[in-house]
């Protein structure tokens, strides 16, 4: 019953600021073009450059800011007991070892075009497309969308015979990452982790861009190799760290000019609020004289500012999203603009907190008397 109650006294408040908002038409599209002009401003100049800073970061990581890639030659005595020892290290979102690339080509035709075809390893082959378990164990391939053109199997289906002997299955179509792009054409035999091979490439995913070069070197010092000679590394650890110089600056500056923009706007709102209750002073006295508490006011005039803000803030952003659209710029994400909506709701009802206690405290007596 109190709780219906409750709900009941605070949907009388939210009718009685939405009908005060109506009764004052100036003041209420006052509130809305500020916070929406508050709003399309953070938008076009904020949002622009985050936009244009989550372009960049998507750029850069599509050439791999979290990879790790190791290539050893055929006497380094690098095998696929490797992932083992990997699979105790921290901070790896994805291990993949393949052998040597060998050719294979259409069985269906002599003179049919090679292409290059490795076994691999893994813990996770569904992260690359390839089924947990495969059809054929170690006789089973899958290939990508290059390979399968150059293998004249549009449908992803028939048999293979490599160069150096053996017949393999095409089970399925692979989609390759940005990460596995260097070994293209690719034709991958899954192994199972019983059978154990020579790795000539080792690819290590670290999960974040910041852990690439400590894992780079745990990932050193886990190989177990005969000489370290025959064994390159390459990281992305530049680009990883441009990656975070690009975005601690664009983020640096975006949180300056939006801490900025919301300051003035809360100040001019509070401006607003403060005259209009000096205006209604009369009224909020009358309402204090007639049972109201300094609580229902003050609540009163928050749910009115936060109703208009929210309104103000709808208009600001698809205000800012058609202007950047029709820019060609790139729009920041959903949760960009949703962080901005609600920022802005309550910076306008932060705003009206001084003026709606100053309205809560006048003297229902003193304000009677003013002609």
């Amino acid at each position: 019953m109190t709780r219906r109650l409750r709900t009941a006294r605070w949907m009388a408040v939210v009718r009685e600021a939405l009908a005060t908002s109506w009764a004052q038409p100036v003041a209420s599209v006052v509130t809305v073009v500020m916070v929406a002009g508050m709003c399309a401003t953070v938008l076009l100049t904020t949002g622009r450059t985050v936009g244009a800073e989550q372009a960049v970061i998507s750029s850069i990581d599509s050439a791999g800011t979290r990879s790790i890639i190791v290539r050893a030659e055929p006497a380094s005595g690098l095998d696929a007991t490797v992932l083992d020892r990997l699979a105790s290290l921290d901070g790896i979102e994805w291990a993949g070892a393949f052998g040597a690339a060998s050719d294979v080509q259409n069985a269906a035709f002599d003179d049919a075009t090679r292409v290059p075809v490795r076994t691999v390893w893994a813990a996770d082959l569904t992260a690359i497309g390839i089924p947990a378990t495969s059809a054929i164990e170690n006789r089973s391939a899958w290939a990508s969308a290059t390979a399968l053109d150059a293998l004249g199997m549009p449908d992803a289906v028939g048999g293979v015979t490599a160069v150096s002997g053996g017949e393999y299955a095409i089970m399925g179509r692979i989609n390759v990452p940005d990460y596995l792009q260097f070994l293209e054409p690719l034709v991958m035999i899954p192994q199972t982790p019983e059978t154990s091979g020579a790795v000539s490439v080792l690819v290590v995913i670290a999960e974040r861009p910041d852990l690439v070069a400590p894992v780079s070197r745990a990932v050193q010092s886990v190989l177990a190799i005969d000489d370290v000679t025959t064994v390159t590394i390459s990281t992305s650890e530049s680009l990883a760290t441009l990656r975070g110089l690009i975005e601690g600056q664009l983020g640096s500056f975006g949180r300056n000019l939006v801490i900025i923009i919301f300051a003035l706007t809360a100040v001019l709102v509070a401006a607003i609020l403060y005259g209009l209750v000096m205006l209604r002073r009369k009224d909020f006295g009358r309402r204090r004289a007639l049972g109201a508490s300094q609580g229902l006011i003050v609540g009163l005039l928050l749910t009115q500012v936060a109703v208009l803000s929210a309104i103000g803030a709808i208009i600001g952003c698809a205000a800012a999203a058609i202007g950047l659209a029709a820019t060609g710029d790139p729009l920041p994400g959903l949760d960009f603009f949703a962080a901005v909506a609600l920022l802005a709701v309550a910076v306008g009802a932060i705003a009206a907190v001084i003026p709606a206690l100053a309205a809560a405290r006048r003297d229902p007596l003193a304000e009677l008397r003013v002609p």
